[in-house]
């Protein structure tokens, strides 16, 4: 897990309490494709939905560095809850943009809202006298079932290419459909919002652009200051990499036993220990450089406005690298597993799934973060 601060904050007792319920229920939420109603109640008493909420609203406009600690802790236990917990911090992070009437309506009963969305411009939205009028369908919105307001991205008629803006909408405008059905991290409940023709006042929006340049309409805040680039990839990896830190200790725990086991029983052969051993130390280096990646992203994006565009492309960089080191080390405990760790109540290849699913998040993809990085350090 990352390393945490010498005096544990209220987030990280938070995220303990969070990680045992969501242990004891995540075979439910796996079964029902949705978090259990008994991690919904654990995770709303959490702080991480007012997280990075603005303070003028009782938030705490909280760091990167605690937060991904935070998740990190919950993924050992269930990386579909910490993957939620993730989200709904960030989405409250960026509905931290909206105008201040817009936040009051958001937050009008507390921080603790809970907002889900998407940044994908898959809904459509054109000026009516007050706003905008929005509708659409918006696939794999993750802890969608127990939202109270969504972030929802519409294409906007603009000057050439469709420009695109953020809405937020209240759980009493749109539907909810059941799509979703994968394989790994099931427990998401990622399903589909759908909107019928809405009016959105124009206090509930803003140019999507302004999370890519971290321009806020009122808030000062370090948090939401910060380039989107610069952040995202800490949203989906964090998860990821507390699920191979609990793989791991599944992995050490089963394999341990089963060498313990040979050695006590006489006349029974010996195991080699030789590749357990390669294994375990080659999986736990790899997890523990994603972590010493993930740790300095989380660091460096604290620093706001302050952060360089070469950071922000490194921070993109190092997120991408992490996920895929994460999941190299996953692979590597999963096959060394035996036939006994691929059975369906082994919580190795529960996390095998989970993390394979969330590597292939757009937002973790190594290619275009190679790119941006090569573009800083080139200079063309």
């Amino acid at each position: 897990m990352l390393v945490p601060s010498p005096s544990p904050t209220d987030l990280i007792a938070d995220a303990e309490d969070l990680a045992v319920v969501a242990a004891r229920c995540a075979p439910q939420s796996e079964a029902e494709r949705r978090l259990s109603g008994d991690v919904v109640e654990a995770l709303r008493a959490t702080g991480f939905a007012a997280h990075f909420v603005p303070a003028a609203h009782g938030g705490k406009e909280g760091t990167f560095t605690e937060l991904s600690e935070a998740v990190a802790r919950v993924g050992q236990s269930c990386a579909a809850t910490a993957w939620c917990a993730s989200l709904v911090a960030n989405l409250g992070r960026m509905a931290g943009l909206l105008p201040a009437e817009g936040q009051a309506e958001v937050w009008a009963t507390g921080p603790g809202t809970v907002v889900v969305g998407s940044l994908a411009p898959t809904g459509t939205a054109e000026r009516v006298t007050g706003g905008w009028q929005v509708s659409g369908a918006w696939p794999y919105i993750s802890a969608v079932d127990f939202s109270d307001w969504a972030l929802l991205c519409a294409r906007v008629p603009a000057d050439g290419p469709a420009a695109a803006r953020m809405f937020a909408v209240p759980r009493s405008a749109y539907q909810i459909a059941d799509t979703w059905s994968n394989v790994g991290m099931s427990g998401t409940g990622s399903n589909t919002v759908t909107l019928e023709a809405t009016v959105v006042p124009e206090a509930r929006s803003f140019d999507r652009q302004n999370l890519f340049t971290g321009t806020p309409a009122v808030s000062t805040a370090a948090c939401h200051v910060v380039p989107l680039q610069a952040v995202n990839g800490l949203s989906f990896v964090t998860p990821v990499l507390g699920a191979a830190r609990g793989a791991q200790r599944a992995w050490t725990a089963y394999v341990g036993d089963k060498i313990r086991g040979a050695a006590a029983r006489p006349g029974a052969p010996a195991i080699e220990r030789g590749p357990y051993d390669l294994v375990l130390a080659r999986a736990s280096g790899e997890i523990d450089a994603a972590e010493l990646l993930i740790r300095r992203a989380a660091q460096v994006a604290d620093q706001g406005a302050g952060i360089t565009p070469f950071e922000v492309s490194r921070n993109l960089r190092d997120c991408s690298l992490a996920m895929e080191t994460v999941v190299t080390a996953v692979n590597r405990l999963f096959r060394a597993a035996g036939t006994s760790g691929h059975t369906t109540g082994s919580p190795v290849q529960r996390v095998w799934r989970d993390v394979n699913s969330a590597a292939s998040h757009i937002a973790v993809q190594f290619e275009p973060a190679a790119a941006a990085y090569a573009t800083q350090v080139f200079k063309i």
